[in-house]
């Protein structure tokens, strides 16, 4: 089953931004990754954790928060 989790993730410049994608795209299980607006992403994949997600966000970019986590459609 693939889940779809929408992160806020908080990114101050171009850099941060690069950054994030690029720590989200590495996780296990993650098939595509997005931004959706200035501070959400997108991340659609099956088997992604979550919690292993957000924390390696806040170690490498900055505060995170999860908004949601679903099933992709």
């Amino acid at each position: 089953m693939k889940k779809k989790i929408v992160v806020k993730v908080q990114m101050n410049c171009k850099k941060c931004r690069t950054k994030a994608l690029q720590t989200v795209t590495e996780a296990d299980g993650v098939n595509s990754a997005a931004f959706d607006g200035e501070d959400k992403v997108v991340v659609v994949g099956e088997g992604v954790d979550a919690v292993h997600l957000v924390g390696r966000l806040r170690k490498k970019v900055g505060p995170t928060q999860v908004i949601s986590i679903g099933e992709a459609k």
